[in-house]
């Protein structure tokens, strides 16, 4: 089959002075294009034309690759004004962004051309819970019912508004994602109300523990909102322990 003019094959495109401005200034500006200054006579630029196809080949489309001739086109290799080649440049939106000389190793290939691909699009699910207020998580709990990052945070705020249902709702929501460090805290947050003196209230709760679940739960959400880095948890774990066996 044969290919027509400037509409690219699995190997590239090849580029002339004719064609450099559509096929690679104005292309680059729908999709990153990679010009590969090449000539016969250039043994590097054999080694490294191949590399160059099977990298760009796998992008499936989202790079370009053109082939240009310095020997037969010298207007538009001079527009690089190279000293040498292989000369590899990265065209985006008009303008070079990127280059190298000289041969390449597939890795070092591959990371050029991944560089010159746009940042990956943020997810509407990413977005919301990054916008972060009740309406947005909860829009981001309708895509997907068990997002751990939505949950924690929708969560979260009710606890912190601490508004009427507020706690209910997010015990509620806890058990749709895995137990962690993260829930067993909120859920402790959702179940206590703030006490001025945390020992004195362990000390009385310890006393009934044994024999009273909801004390005994009570004194394992004071110990949650204490947190590990606070010395008495340790302390009072292991009172607890004694006191229940």
């Amino acid at each position: 089959m044969e290919w027509p003019v400037g509409l690219p094959t699995l190997t590239g495109m090849d580029v002339t002075d004719a064609t450099f401005q559509a096929e690679v200034i104005e292309r680059s500006r729908q999709v990153p294009v990679v010009v590969d200054l090449w000539a016969e006579w250039c043994g590097p630029c054999k080694s490294l034309g191949p590399i160059l196809e099977k990298v760009i080949a796998a992008t499936n489309g989202r790079v370009v690759l053109a082939k240009l001739d310095i020997d037969k086109n010298p207007s538009a290799a001079q527009a690089f004004q190279v000293q040498s080649i292989p000369a590899v440049f990265g065209m985006v939106d008009g303008k070079v962004a990127a280059s190298f000389v000289g041969a390449q190793g597939e890795d070092a290939v591959r990371a050029f051309v991944e560089g010159l691909l746009p940042a990956e699009e943020v997810s509407e699910m990413d977005r919301l819970v990054a916008l972060g207020d009740e309406a947005s998580l909860i829009a981001a709990l309708e895509l997907e019912n068990d997002n751990v990052a939505a949950v924690t945070a929708l969560a979260f705020l009710l606890v912190e508004r601490a508004g009427d249902g507020d706690r209910d709702a997010a015990l509620d929501l806890l058990p749709r994602i895995p137990e962690s460090s993260d829930t067993r805290r909120i859920a402790a947050m959702a179940r206590t109300e703030p006490v001025d003196d945390v020992d004195a209230s362990l000390t009385h709760l310890l006393g009934l523990v044994k024999e009273d679940e909801a004390s005994r739960q009570r004194f394992l959400d004071l110990l949650e909102l204490l947190g590990p880095e606070d010395s008495r948890t340790s302390v009072w774990r292991r009172r607890l322990t004694s006191a229940l066996f």
